[in-house]
């Protein structure tokens, strides 16, 4: 298919006229003729939706797959990340806010070309749909990643989670693995810092996790927003409840779009991950140097069995059945590249 506007699934025709509501988010954006909804990815024409970012993308990169971050999904393998432009938040912090909330060139990227990119010389398994919100682009995504798990290889979403249920059921069979942003367990930090929706992306998870694919967290530790005790304690708890082997990344914030609060000091993010590791199996810090905190400890027999020092990874402890090498302890994860 042509990198250009193609129809959008996921919408209804509104009765009495041609504005129609998008049903892709928790937006419900109602889109009269000639406007686009919220993410500006996606307009109604003449009384029907279309996506107009199908085969554009602004970012088109080979990352160490820690990098998204995915901690417990082929560790140590490197992994062909796209992305697109703008997001269905507002994240007035967003890290990435330059193709988030702008608009920069893009270039033509297809299936074909994506199977080039992976089957490459970097020694590549799998895809990632990561740096914008790749929900809003939807329809590519659909095809693509069929075609990309067609040929034996993985998919990742890197994702803040506000997809609709019925969006989602239909997307969730060509996704191996996500990771989740959980901005903050708190209704009015995503109404007034993200315009988006806590509910739909705690469903996202839920949903995600029973479906078998492979489901990470990160939450941007920002301080005096989202760093409270309280805040912490209740995030934990939901992650806890869809289960305490799900990977929890505590990442730092630094400063950037609308927010100039100060870089997270380290003691907060020590002091997330202690309260986390209370309840949670596997929880890391992220953007800052602390290999220790960012390596993979066997729950059964205390061990490291994956080092990390920044991107460098050595899964060494564990093999490719997900298996502690030194107690036989299943590890949550896919874990197929690490050999027997």
């Amino acid at each position: 298919m042509n990198a250009d506007k193609v129809p959008a699934r996921h919408f209804e025709r509104i009765a009495g006229g041609d504005n129609v509501r998008c049903l892709l988010c928790s937006h419900r954006c109602v889109i009269a003729p000639g406007k686009k909804g919220f993410c500006r990815s996606r307009a109604n024409e003449g009384g029907s939706l279309y996506a107009l970012n199908y085969g554009r993308a602004c970012a088109v990169n080979i990352d160490p797959i820690e990098k998204k971050p995915l901690h417990h999904f082929l560790p140590s393998t490197p992994i062909v990340s796209i992305g697109t432009n703008f997001c269905n938040f507002s994240c007035k912090f967003c890290q990435n806010y330059e193709i988030s909330q702008y608009e920069t060139p893009t270039v033509e990227i297809s299936a074909a070309k994506l199977l080039e990119l992976i089957r490459g010389e970097n020694g590549c398994a799998s895809l990632a749909y990561t740096y914008n919100e790749p929900v809003i682009w939807y329809e590519f995504v659909m095809d693509t990643a069929k075609t990309i798990r067609e040929n034996s290889y993985k998919t990742v979403l890197v994702t803040n989670g506000d997809i609709s249920k019925e969006a989602f059921v239909e997307l969730a069979p060509h996704i191996d693995a996500m990771n989740i942003d959980l901005k903050a367990f708190d209704k009015k930090f995503y109404s007034e810092m993200c315009s988006g929706s806590l509910e739909s992306v705690c469903a996202t998870i839920e949903t995600a996790y029973k479906r078998g694919i492979v489901v990470e967290l990160t939450n941007l530790l920002i301080p005096g927003l989202n760093d409270s005790d309280r805040m912490i304690n209740d995030l934990v708890d939901f992650a806890a409840s869809v289960s305490s082997d799900i990977p929890l990344h505590f990442s730092r914030y630094h400063p950037a779009y609308k927010m100039d609060i100060p870089a997270t000091p380290a003691a907060s993010l020590h002091k997330a991950f202690a309260i986390a590791s209370k309840k949670m199996k596997f929880v890391y810090l992220g953007n800052i140097a602390d290999g220790e905190k960012n390596s993979t400890f066997c729950p059964g027999c205390a061990k490291m069995i994956i080092k990390r020092i920044n991107y460098f990874c050595d899964p060494a402890g564990i093999g490719g059945g997900g298996v502690c090498r030194y107690c036989g302890e299943k590890i949550y994860g896919n874990f197929y590249n690490c050999g027997d």
